[in-house]
């Protein structure tokens, strides 16, 4: 490839660090689709013939068959998947294969690539969230009424319901789906024809091989075109994101399996045994979850780090920008995969959690709350004198709803029998009426609410 101005190859370290085949390999579909919209391009303006353009159109046809079928050959003395499909057409159609390359880099060519490659990428995320969205919402409706324990400092709050639980996360998916669509609509500008850094002196037509690419338009600075790897690092922003998120569901469900809550239960689908413990079900895949998030962390930081100190345009540090951001975007779809998976699988014991909802005095706003609607207390005061009846259940060992009337009298005399209305767990949740709140009317139209969206 260097042959006009070196005389030697390079030595095999050189090689061996600078090849990019191994992994950039996977951006084989898109280099092809790339090269077929430029030859065309080449063609319509003029710059090469329409012969030698069908002839290298028919080419890549072939070596996009080799790829599909695996029969293709790639060699690492090559560098780079742009290199390997060239010679490879150069094999297939002789000397006319060399035309391909006018009036292009490949600086463009790889930043071409990887905006498609990203682009797919993007454009798969987003149906997959949507359908771990309706799985959970679906769940949310089939149990917008099933008690359980709200938590803070994983502490025992408030009661609250698991279908409302879960809509939390439905609505974190849907701020996931919405950084994915602006990041997509910010990369889906066409780099193709910014050459080198400078442009060409070529009349070639960027905006026909935007609109074959299925971009919006050319990029408009040739030094930035070259240059950029914002829409790698917004991509892997976005996927953090969603890892963040589906690894704090996934601590939840690992935490909800353990003997010690019991809340829910995943089948042989999704737990794996011990080599030693016969009777451990142990929740692997949501632990793994919860693992792949450093990874995709990782790859985040990693750009980023790659990418700070570059001047304009194109170094070879970019070539780094590849490998780990691959491994990443494989592994959130495998997340994103896997949690589905688990929600539509997992069985809540309504039983189980109802009597935890209990515990932990979690009705003490409610007294509170009621003492200032009923009995016109200050707030900061009806605190205190629910804090002093708490102490009282907690010194006797029962729950708030089992002292007698005269026991809660003896702290507030303004306490009448109907304090016992607002004190059971189902109580508790049916009054949270609030938008937004956890009662099971407010549950079931919102969970409908989001299937109907994502229908």
């Amino acid at each position: 490839m260097w042959g006009g101005r070196f005389s030697r190859g390079p030595s095999e370290i050189m090689e061996a660090i600078n090849a990019s085949i191994d992994f950039d390999r996977k951006l084989a579909t898109q280099d092809i689709a790339g090269s077929r919209a430029h030859v065309a391009m080449l063609a319509a303006t003029g710059i090469i013939d329409k012969a030698d353009a069908e002839a290298i159109d028919a080419g890549l046809k072939t070596v996009a068959g080799e790829l599909e079928s695996g029969d293709f050959k790639f060699s690492r003395a090559l560098e780079d998947i742009h290199m390997n499909v060239e010679s490879r057409l150069a094999a297939l159609i002789g000397p006319v294969a060399g035309r391909l390359h006018t009036a292009r880099s490949r600086n463009d060519q790889v930043a071409t690539d990887f905006r498609l490659y990203v682009r797919d990428f993007l454009d798969a995320l987003d149906p997959a969230l949507a359908a771990l969205q309706r799985t959970l919402a679906t769940r949310a409706l089939e149990h917008a009424g099933t008690v359980m324990p709200g938590f803070t400092h994983l502490q025992s709050a408030q009661p609250v319901t698991f279908g409302h639980h879960l809509l939390a996360y439905v609505e974190m998916l849907s701020r996931d789906r919405g950084r994915v669509a602006d990041c997509r609509a910010r990369l889906n500008e066409n780099p193709l024809g910014s050459a080198a850094l400078a442009g060409t002196s070529f009349p070639i037509d960027r905006a026909m091989t935007a609109k074959a690419l299925g971009f919006d338009r050319p990029t408009a600075n040739s030094l930035d075109a070259v240059a950029d790897r914002d829409f790698v690092i917004e991509a892997l922003s976005a996927s953090a994101i969603v890892a963040m998120h589906l690894s704090r569901l996934a601590e939840e469900i690992v935490i909800w399996c353990s003997a010690q809550f019991a809340f829910v239960r995943l089948s042989d689908a999704f737990s794996t045994g011990s080599s030693i413990m016969p009777q451990k079900r142990n929740p692997d895949a949501a632990e793994l979850v919860r693992a792949k998030t450093g990874r995709i962390f990782g790859a985040l930081q990693g750009l980023l780090t790659v990418m700070k100190g570059l001047p304009l345009a194109y170094s070879k540090d970019m070539q780094e920008d590849k490998e780990q951001a691959f491994d990443a975007f494989e592994a959130v779809a495998l997340c994103v995969a896997a949690m589905d998976g688990m929600i539509g699988d997992l069985e809540p014991d309504a039983r189980r959690m109802k009597e935890a909802a209990g515990a932990g005095f979690a009705t003490a706003t409610d007294l509170a709350d009621w003492l200032v609607r009923t009995c016109a207390m200050p707030f900061r005061e009806a605190h205190h004198v629910t804090g002093a009846i708490v102490a009282i259940a907690s010194g006797r060992g029962c729950a708030l709803e089992e002292l007698t009337l005269a026991d809660m009298q003896g702290v507030s005399s303004a306490i009448t029998e109907d304090v016992f209305d607002v004190l059971g767990v189902e109580r508790s949740v049916a009054s949270r009426t609030s938008f937004g709140g956890t009662a099971p009317e407010n549950v079931r139209a919102q969970a409908e609410q989001w299937l109907e969206r994502l229908r």
